[in-house]
């Protein structure tokens, strides 16, 4: 069904924040009329960071508003000439608005849809029948908005509260010049006779004695007022405080750890919308308070009283500006990762956002941000505040940027296209660390002001732990550091402490969602392929599920020792099984074609009882990225199981999988009785190019019994 039918069944919150997005940027009428062209065309083609695909984004503005125009021209009827006139106007102003920054329209119509289909997976997820969309997710964001609401009703009462009270002072403030004219008449009439002055000095008298009784009695109201006020203020900062927590310490720090998910392959974080629109309710709540709080202290500075106010409004404002750093810093983001995988002299981008940049104007003068690679201890140092002489671990190159605001969408970012790590600089290993197990960061920093310079902030924050190789064959190791970091890492931790050994249903969970996301997969691992790969982690002959769920392993164990009997890790060895089914099995690992995780034994118990000319196929135990062909044959002497030496992605660079098993004509039955040629034949190569191929290749893949890897029946593929 398409996203614009759904969404326009959303319900309440939801349906608010799907309109929202619309506006004089791009008007709802445009997204309803050419809905079906709009989600037809392939926005994601378009890299934003680019500034040559600015001539495809050109094409389709203008495709836009050529669609727009050919819509207003197919009206007719009298309902049809308004919506004529209107869409025509919308077709100009979309040219007028985006004809200079094409990529512009791109970055919204992508924003948009991006909300959208949010909006609508969000409300299909849900199994609640109230209001028919309302999850635990939805519940979560209806509270975290009923609490922006009773801010602002504080937020307005506390206003009102300030406007009486400095109208009462300033009637205050010139009744108190009354009483000064009236000290100022008295001791005038000393120069007057006496009979002139017992005349008029009892009715001055008695004026003062009103005036300043009156002025007592309204220095205490006053007083009054601005102590409820304070109060006021302290209750609207308490309730600041709990939403900023939920908000950064709960909304924000998920984000983040999505984000750090999605390195290993999890699903994507998602959009910072929704944050950013709470960020800035925060913002701009927190600063109108800031603003009240100061103008109390200027009546307060205008009329002291004597009193404990002072002492309050300066614990007020102390407190308001603790509030308002902690957002900002907090805020100050990642929204693209470094690759946590670093290459040196190898180009890398990266982007940085402030997701309260727009509503405090720090846009009107735009920050530079640096970045800077630090190591683990640096980075320590850092969030201890200790100094660090601004020392770094490396030399990045292009490691500035401007902040660049996005009117369309209301973001602050700064986008570092082009950076490149020039060199390392390594620190001492312990033990039997390797260069692959050292961690580093990228720290982002930045200073800027706020309110014409009232406040002015520095602002820092870190990747998430990258490893730097020199060579392409540094890769899988150090890819095996950042997946236990990523799955293990604890909100807030020292930098980059993650445990040593984790329970083995822990592991089972990453390695399964890496496998996944490599492969590009929706068929994971099966609790038989986990009680494989658990036989071959633990070196046990268990096939029971249970007795593993309790067992722990160590990082060394998964990619420092070597398993039994052979030169490489577990980590190696499974990597090598994702790169190849990655690069040349993926649709036969899809079909359910490959079992993969079978050792030697498990494949002869499982074929002795079938078919001559029956097979499977299984990761090898013996070779990294290999797979091996199993079968059941008849021997002169006996029935056996035999099994080709393993292939890799060099053979299947030359010939692939599926015209392989066609080449062999004793295999028949792919297990358990599956004909091969249903399953395989999709993907045999036409006889026409095979015949070609055949006239330019070598000759030892023709000949059934002759296999280019080695002999028919290896010892221990």
């Amino acid at each position: 069904m398409a996203v614009w039918i759904q969404a326009q069944q959303l319900q309440g919150d939801a349906l608010h924040q799907m309109q929202s997005l619309y506006g004089q940027h791009f008007p709802i009428e445009v997204r309803h009329y050419l809905s079906q062209w709009i989600e037809g065309q392939l926005w994601d083609a378009i890299d934003l960071e680019n500034p040559q695909e600015e001539f495809k984004a050109k094409r389709l503005l203008d495709s836009l508003i050529q669609e727009l125009q050919n819509k207003a021209e197919h009206q007719v009827g009298e309902d049809g000439f308004l919506l004529k006139i209107k869409l025509g106007h919308y077709a100009t102003q979309l040219k007028s608005t985006y004809d200079r920054c094409p990529l512009e329209l791109v970055r919204c119509i992508k924003h948009i849809l991006y909300t959208e289909q949010r909006l609508v997976r969000e409300a299909t997820n849900s199994s609640s029948p109230v209001g028919g969309m309302m999850d635990s997710m939805s519940q979560k964001y209806q509270q975290i908005n009923q609490a922006f609401e009773e801010l602002r009703l504080l937020t307005q009462d506390t206003e009102n509260d300030l406007r009486k009270l400095q109208h009462n002072q300033e009637y205050f403030i010139i009744q108190y010049q009354e009483s000064l004219r009236i000290q100022a008449q008295l001791s005038s009439l000393a120069t007057l006779p006496i009979a002139d002055r017992q005349l008029r000095e009892p009715a001055l008298l008695n004026k003062r004695a009103t005036v300043e009784a009156w002025l007592t009695r309204e220095a205490n109201t006053l007083q009054k007022y601005r102590l409820d006020l304070a109060e006021k203020h302290q209750k609207t900062l308490q309730l600041l405080r709990k939403q900023q927590t939920i908000i950064l310490d709960d909304e924000l720090i998920q984000w983040k750890r999505r984000q750090q998910l999605a390195g290993n392959g999890g699903p994507p974080e998602g959009g910072l919308d929704i944050l950013q629109s709470w960020c800035e309710k925060l913002a701009e709540t927190i600063w109108q308070n800031r603003q009240q709080i100061r103008r109390a202290e200027h009546l307060r500075q205008q009329l002291p009283i004597p009193g404990p106010i002072e002492e309050l409004l300066n614990e007020l404002s102390s407190t308001i500006t603790d509030i308002i750093s902690a957002l900002v810093t907090s805020t100050f983001i990642i929204e693209k990762q470094p690759p946590q995988v670093l290459k040196t002299q190898t180009k890398f981008a990266a982007t940085v956002r402030l997701l309260v940049g727009g509503k405090l104007n720090v846009h009107m003068n735009p920050p530079q941000v640096k970045a800077t690679i630090i190591s683990e201890q640096q980075a320590k140092a850092l969030l201890k505040n200790e100094n660090t002489r601004n020392d770094s671990s490396g030399e990045i190159l292009n490691n500035n940027c401007v902040m660049e605001y996005h009117q369309t969408t209301g973001t602050l970012s700064a986008h570092f296209r082009n950076m490149s790590l020039k060199r390392i600089k390594r620190s001492d290993r312990r033990g039997a660390e390797s260069v692959t197990e050292e961690k580093f960061t990228i720290l982002f920093e930045s200073q800027f002001s706020v309110g014409g310079n009232e406040l002015v902030f520095q602002v820092k924050t870190l990747s998430l732990p990258v490893v730097v190789i020199v060579h392409g064959s540094q890769d899988n190791n150090a890819t095996a550091t950042v997946l236990w970091d990523n799955a293990f890492a604890e909100p807030g931790r020292v930098p980059f402490l993650v445990p040593d050994k984790v329970v083995w249903p822990q592991l089972c969970d990453a390695i399964n969602m890496k496998y996944k996301a490599e492969v590009q997969s929706n068929r994971g691992l099966s609790e038989e392929n986990l009680v494989f790969l658990a036989q071959k982690a633990f070196s046990s002959s268990s096939n029971n599920p249970d007795d593993y769920r309790n067992m722990t392993m160590t990082w060394s164990q998964f990619n420092r020792e070597s398993l039994p009997g052979r030169n490489f890790t577990f980590w190696q060895w499974f990597d090598g099984v994702m790169e190849l089914t990655k690069k040349h099995l993926k649709p036969h690992w899809n079909d359910g074609a490959i079992l993969g995780f079978v050792n030697k034994q498990q494949a002869q118990d499982m074929l002795m009882s079938k078919p001559n000319g029956t097979f499977l196929l299984r990761f090898s135990d013996s070779e990294i990225g290999g797979i091996t062909i199993a079968w059941v044959a008849e021997n002169p002497n006996k029935r056996m199981v035999w099994n080709l030496m393993p292939y890799t992605t060099k053979d299947f660079s030359i010939r692939s999988l599926a015209d392989r098993i066609s080449d062999l004509n004793h295999l028949l039955f792919l297990y358990p009785d599956r004909p091969k040629d249903e399953v395989f034949s999709k993907y045999y190569t036409p006889p026409l190019l095979t015949l070609c191929w055949t006239r330019r290749a070598t000759s030892t893949w023709t000949t059934p019994w002759t296999w280019p890897s080695g002999a028919a029946n290896s010892p221990d593929p």
